[in-house]
């Protein structure tokens, strides 16, 4: 058997993952990341998985199984990674998604090579997903079995080389399995409620985070509409992201939904629903899994958010060590600087970040 590092969030589901591992005869040691940073509210703990609840939750959980547990203070280099990456993206007029930059910087990197370095074999997650070998060697990604709480696509940048080290015990069995399986070892939090919000977001405001480190992306400034007329005002074009249409305030009686941030001139652009759907876009940062590299046509299904749903594309090389991918059903609200993840089937073929957008507007491209 293995030596196990989990990394326990205080939830049910990393809290099952340990479980698992030491039911399976792993020496196992939980090990919980402090990334909260000062300026959020102690009290707000919440659901979670980075409050100061969650912490104790991790720890209580540790000792029902009788297993180790420690704590990590990461929050220094959370901040630096992950935190002021997040704000700048949105004051670059992108659209991150942390729980990725999270993954990437912290969960699969300094976490990993943390317990490696602690003599720790292997590291579990309480991720839904499945990573198994594949047929040529290495390993693959593939979707988990509950297909309502797969998180293969925030999973789809993590190299190869770190997959291979990872377990995630969880993605074999269904959300009811999971909570049935906690009140089976008796874990305080079979019943905690899923994280909803962005751990650092009290609130849900990003456009208060942002300001926290990029104050010139929330200033006011012009709202404009395809033909270049002024339609109205907004708030700061860090506290908006592509396809809102609420909060807008733009004249007009038809619906109109940000298609387009100009952050040169501090502009946001309108436009109708079809201006939203997505013909192709160019990504970069590709990570392939399934595949070694991509030199050719490929059709895949693509995603461009966690809990959306994949549509038929074709991706293909671009200059720049990029990928363009043209879509067979375009998607609604693409956006810069959000990520896009390919599939065949329940495999992940791989991931990347969208770089540039063309919608069904002409006028709107990205970079």
């Amino acid at each position: 058997m293995a030596r196990v590092a989990v990394a326990m969030s205080g939830g049910v589901d990393s809290s099952v993952a340990a479980a698992l591992m030491a039911e399976a005869g792993h020496d196992v040691v939980g090990f919980t990341m402090n990334l909260w940073p000062d300026w959020v509210p102690p009290a707000d703990d919440g659901p979670g998985c980075c409050g100061l609840g969650a912490i104790d939750d991790a720890r209580a959980v540790a000792r029902t199984l009788g297993i180790r547990h420690y704590v990590l203070n990461l929050r220094d280099v959370f901040e630096r990674a992950v935190i002021r990456e997040f704000a700048g993206e949105y004051a670059r007029g992108r659209t991150p998604n942390p729980c990725i930059a999270c993954n990437r910087a912290i969960k699969f990197a300094l976490l990993l090579d943390k317990i490696r370095a602690l003599g720790m074999e292997r590291l579990a997650t309480g991720h839904y997903a499945r990573v198994e070998p594949a047929p040529g060697g290495g390993v693959r990604l593939l979707r988990a079995v509950d297909r309502r709480k797969d998180q293969s696509y925030v999973l789809a940048g993590v190299p190869p080389a770190q997959l291979a080290q990872v377990v995630f015990p969880v993605g074999a069995y269904t959300k009811p399995e999971i909570r049935a399986i906690a009140r089976r070892y008796g874990l305080g939090v079979a019943e905690k409620p899923d994280s909803q919000e962005i751990c650092f977001v009290p609130g849900g405001d990003h456009g208060a985070v942002v300001a926290r480190y990029a104050p010139q992306a929330v200033r006011p400034g012009p709202i404009y509409d395809g033909e270049g007329r002024q339609v109205g005002a907004h708030h700061g074009v860090a506290r908006y992201t592509v396809g809102q249409r609420r909060g807008l305030g733009a004249a007009g009686g038809r619906p109109r939904y940000v298609v387009a941030i100009d952050t040169e001139r501090n502009a946001l652009r309108v436009g109708d629903g079809a201006a939203l759907r997505c013909q192709e876009l160019i990504a970069a940062d590709a990570n392939w899994i399934a595949v070694t590299g991509l030199r050719e046509e490929l059709a895949v299904t693509a995603r461009i958010r966690h809990g959306g749903t994949d549509v038929p594309a074709v991706i293909e090389p671009a200059a720049g060590n990029r990928v363009r991918v043209r879509f067979l059903e375009p998607p609604r609200a693409a956006a810069p600087g959000q990520a896009i993840a390919f599939y065949q089937g329940d495999v992940v073929v791989g991931g990347a970040v969208i770089d540039e957008v063309r919608s069904g507007d002409a006028h709107a491209v990205d970079r």
